[in-house]
């Protein structure tokens, strides 16, 4: 069974005048351990897909699950901004705790956890430090460690990277990877970087334009352990133009 199964979706948004029909026949899994990337038109309704993922939004049609379960909001999926949106007037600690303690699942245990993170991944001399005292790609571990302390079965990445400068974009794309990877984690990632996708994913999922449905799906299989190696591969200027072209056609 696929860890995640989206079955036949559609998303129609109704108003009192008209409905627009953001999402068709939507049908894609994920197994367990992957990482996806998912590319299309701006605008095809990437972000839409997310949302109903993590249960934010209910399908008109079709089905979502997890773990062969309904998916709902707050549940087993943790979801990573655009923005790190740490609270500049919070510890890292604080930050990093701070969603364990709003859905009352802070505890000896998960903090804990929390806390081996941050020493895990470099961060625990700066647990007593402020977000303004870091710099981007360090704000960017400490989000991504706050969204895994709740041990998400499925993680979903918007833009993550997008707020970030290119050259640290490098280093913080392969610190995120490498901490995916290490937690063993199964990771779906919007972007509309395609360079970006053809150096993070196992498999790199285009999207129609709207109503959004399945294009094309893309076996990446570049064998370089990071990011940044992978954009080093001879094989990453072919990938780049098959998916490219599908998104451009």
């Amino acid at each position: 069974m696929a860890l995640l199964d989206i079955n036949h979706v559609d998303i129609i948004y109704q108003t009192e005048k008209s409905e627009t029909e953001a999402v068709r026949d939507l049908t894609l899994t994920v197994d367990e351990g992957e990482f996806i990337a998912v590319v299309g038109p701006s605008g095809c309704g990437k972000t839409t897909i997310l949302s109903m993922i993590a249960g934010l939004l209910q399908p008109t049609n079709g089905s979502v699950t997890i773990d062969g379960e309904k998916v709902v909001a707050n549940g087993n999926v943790g979801y990573m901004l655009q923005r790190d949106n740490l609270f500049e007037w919070r510890t890292i600690e604080s930050n990093v705790l701070l969603g364990l303690s709003v859905q009352k699942k802070l505890n000896d245990e998960s903090k804990k956890y929390a806390l081996s993170m941050l020493d895990k991944y470099g961060l625990g001399d700066f647990k007593n430090a402020f977000p303004t005292q870091l710099s981007g790609g360090m704000r960017q571990r400490a989000a991504l460690i706050r969204t895994l302390a709740f041990r998400p079965r499925l993680l979903l990445l918007d833009e993550p990277f997008s707020a970030i400068d290119f050259q640290t974009r490098m280093t913080v794309c392969d610190d995120v990877y490498s901490i995916i990877k290490n937690e063993n984690k199964t990771a779906v990632l919007v972007t509309h970087d395609i360079a970006e996708a053809v150096s993070m994913a196992d498999r790199i999922v285009v999207l129609t334009k709207r109503p959004a449905t399945v294009k094309a799906v893309f076996d990446i299989d570049i064998n370089s352990p990071t990011p940044l190696k992978r954009r080093e591969n001879q094989k990453f200027s072919y990938w780049f133009d098959r998916v490219w072209k599908e998104v451009t056609q």
